[in-house]
């Protein structure tokens, strides 16, 4: 069987660099067709150096990157069409932000697998997305550990209800403090998780459970289910990694150590299971106990935010995600506080204007509009 042909968009990021480290592990199943990245030339140029892609895509360039891009071979390719390209058998989604949505749905209207790792996109369009999905006949694999586990739980269960679906939540950096102290957080504070090894952004939204809030919506489009039908469950301990209840009451888990190299590497196999793992294996009785309970939604009002913005559907997602991107950005900047995250998605939800998400332009102006007036918000917001 020859290897399947991955091309990684967003290939510097914390993803992407995983998804580089499963692939080094299987040469004989995967190979790299294509890398693109953002503005981190230096690691781009590495990575097109060690893996000879024939594509490669970057917002910045450097002469050390474009000396790799000819010692290549490689030709410069845009996302869009690096990820319809014939020469690529699976897409991993894994940039961050609006930018990974165009290049989603052109891979998925062209046919294409989609191991999809960029929530924003989902939460977003996903209406778009599932279209697009509809009319191309591709393939959408989850590659969050949260919805890899989902998946997995529902390999086999076609035609058998889903009652709900439980999504754990590790709860974050700041899980046992009190709204006081949220106050004086700082940027390095936020950024230390305590179990997950992930980029700065995905790690500032899960201290504020935003990230667990727009899982419930990705899980919506993913999944086909309604929000109601999505519950958060706080889990310290990042073990059981989500879980399905179906019609007769029966709940199924998967369980596995913090590790996303897992989950990239069932979105890469599907349908198979690889025969070595790509991390260490699940000790259950070196972890000992295993804790559940319920978020604090008024400690962490992102969540709620959040579900709120699911429920009510068209461009509300998209407004949610662009401002919450500016907020966090400008939390790591140092010039608004933790509380004014929340506090800055809430004043432009409360000012946004719900228009019907089944036209891109529509999305992409929402997104757009959000962003402004999430850097127009004040610093002290949310004191």
């Amino acid at each position: 069987m020859p290897p399947k042909r991955i091309a990684v968009l967003g290939s510097t990021g914390s993803i992407g660099r995983q998804t580089l480290d499963v692939v080094r592990q299987l040469p004989d199943r995967f190979e790299v067709t294509a890398l693109a990245a953002g503005r981190n030339a230096a690691l781009l140029a590495g990575q097109v150096a060690a893996l000879r892609p024939r594509y490669v895509f970057a917002e910045a360039r450097s002469a050390a990157l474009d000396e790799a891009i000819d010692a290549a071979g490689a030709a410069f390719l845009p996302m869009t069409e690096m990820a319809v390209a014939p020469e690529v058998d699976v897409v991993l989604a894994g940039t961050g932000g609006a930018a990974g949505l165009l290049p989603t749905i052109a891979a998925l209207e062209a046919g294409k697998p989609v191991a999809i790792a960029n929530k924003e996109a989902l939460v977003m369009a996903g209406r778009l997305i599932r279209r697009a999905l509809e009319r191309g006949g591709g393939q959408l694999r989850p590659v969050d550990s949260e919805h890899s586990a989902i998946w997995q739980c529902l390999w086999g269960e076609e035609g058998h209800g889903v009652r709900r679906i439980l999504l754990t939540a590790s709860g974050g950096a700041f899980r046992d403090l009190d709204a006081d102290a949220l106050a004086a957080v700082t940027p390095a504070q936020a950024l230390r998780h305590p179990t997950w090894n992930m980029g700065d952004k995905i790690t500032v939204d899960c201290a504020t459970l935003m990230n667990k809030g727009m899982e419930t919506i990705e899980a919506m489009w993913l999944f086909d289910v309604p929000m109601e039908r999505v519950r958060v469950v706080l889990h310290r301990e990042s073990i059981v990694h989500s879980l399905v209840e179906f019609s007769d009451g029966s709940v199924k888990a998967q369980l596995g150590l913090p590790d996303m190299r897992l989950p990239i590497q069932c979105a890469l196999a599907w349908p198979e299971r690889m025969p070595e793992p790509p991390a260490p294996a699940l000790d259950l009785a070196a972890v000992g106990a295993l804790t559940f309970g319920d978020p604090d939604v008024a400690r962490f009002p992102c969540l709620r935010l959040a579900m709120e913005a699911g429920r009510l559907g068209g461009t509300v997602p998209a407004a949610l995600a662009a401002a919450d991107e500016v907020a966090v950005a400008r939390f790591l900047a140092g010039e608004v506080g933790f509380l004014d995250i929340p506090a800055i998605v809430e004043r432009v939800l409360e000012r946004h204007e719900r228009a019907p998400d089944d036209d891109l332009d529509a999305v992409l102006a929402a997104d757009a509009r959000a962003r402004v007036a999430a850097a127009a918000v004040p610093a002290g917001a949310g004191a």
